[in-house]
């Protein structure tokens, strides 16, 4: 397999995570990085052996001539770097959020279509390999045919200081949106990937936190197409009891006609048949790199598509929905009422 060369733009707090996965694909050399701090970006590119660095984008791209650029940067820079990339011809990975608003993440998605390049959402939740195996599960009918519920119990207890999240993110807590913009947009993937399309929601979205200026506390309902009714509970502000609540982020309950199945913070899964006794199901996962090593996963699958030309589960196009589905989120809670989608 030939060497796919990449570049990537943003060496923020996640950008480790990226470049780490990176160099773990055999097949692919980031062969140059870019921040606008051209210190930080000559620091990070002789700490991992990177040959080149930028403080310019379009002067990387153009120099450098890559197959992908990873946009690693916060989301109101993505519309421009996209255009950039189109403009050049180079494929894209590009992180959550998309853009800061509907319209904007829309805008580059026409522009994608409009061209010949490829462009996946980098969206790691559902590449965490709890979510494939419990996918697994479901798709082999283990709790049934019908999947009744989905229950996402979340609490980060990274927010509740009067300096919240200055350690690893500051810049959350001046977001005008941040839960379920920043975090809850995963899980609206991910109970996709589990059940298909969603057609209601109704929120109720609330700040704990009065140092911040973004909601930190989330209750969403989520009616599906299929039947299957969803609910997040989730809060960045009260603590979880378990030694890393960034592993699973959350406890899930899943639970069909025939039983259930739990995924619980240490990544353990179980099984329960009605009538049955709670069971362990055996998998295997490294808590390795980010939750699960799932960095590294959407990264692979990002290149083993675009070597072979099959669609990204992530696609643009196709993640447009999720975003649509957030937009939706925070008009129920304005209006205090459900909104269909």
């Amino acid at each position: 397999m030939r060497i796919v060369k990449g570049v990537c733009v943003g060496l923020g707090y996640f950008s480790q995570f990226h470049l780490e996965a990176w160099q773990r694909l055999e097949n692919v050399e980031i062969i140059a990085i870019c921040d606008s701090d051209i210190n930080k970006a000559e620091l990070v590119a002789n700490t991992q052996g990177i040959k080149s660095f930028y403080s310019n984008a379009e002067e990387m791209l153009s120099r450098e001539k890559p197959d992908f650029l990873d946009i690693i940067t916060p989301p109101e820079t993505h519309h421009e770097l996209c255009m950039l990339a189109i403009k050049h011809g180079i494929h894209i990975i590009c992180q959550k959020p998309v853009a800061p608003a509907f319209e904007e993440a829309e805008k580059i998605a026409i522009g994608i279509q409009n061209s010949d390049v490829r462009m996946m959402v980098h969206e790691n939740f559902r590449f965490q390999p709890w979510h494939r195996e419990i996918k697994a599960l479901l798709d082999r009918k283990t709790v049934g045919e019908k999947l009744h519920t989905i229950n996402l119990r979340m609490r980060m207890g990274d927010g509740w200081q009067e300096d919240a999240y200055m350690n690893r993110q500051p810049y959350f807590r001046e977001m005008e949106r941040l839960l379920m913009y920043e975090t809850g947009i995963h899980f609206i993937d991910v109970f996709r990937f589990y059940s298909g399309e969603i057609t209601k929601v109704y929120a109720r979205l609330n700040r704990f936190n009065d140092k911040i200026k973004g909601e930190d506390f989330a209750w969403v309902q989520f009616d599906f197409a299929s039947g299957t009714h969803g609910f997040i509970d989730a809060n960045r502000y009260n603590e979880s009891n378990c030694e890393n609540p960034r592993l699973t982020f959350g406890t899930l309950l899943l639970e069909g006609d025939k039983g259930s199945i739990r995924l619980y913070e240490d990544g353990k899964i179980t099984v329960q048949k009605l009538g049955q006794q709670e069971t362990p199901h055996a998998y295997y996962f490294e808590d390795r790199n980010f939750s699960g090593d799932c960095v590294y996963f959407t990264q692979k699958h990002f290149i083993s598509q675009l070597v072979s030309g099959e669609p990204f589960e992530t696609a643009i196009d196709a993640y447009l929905q999720n975003i649509g589905i957030l937009e939706k989120v925070y008009e129920s809670h304005e209006k205090g009422m459900p909104v269909k989608c």
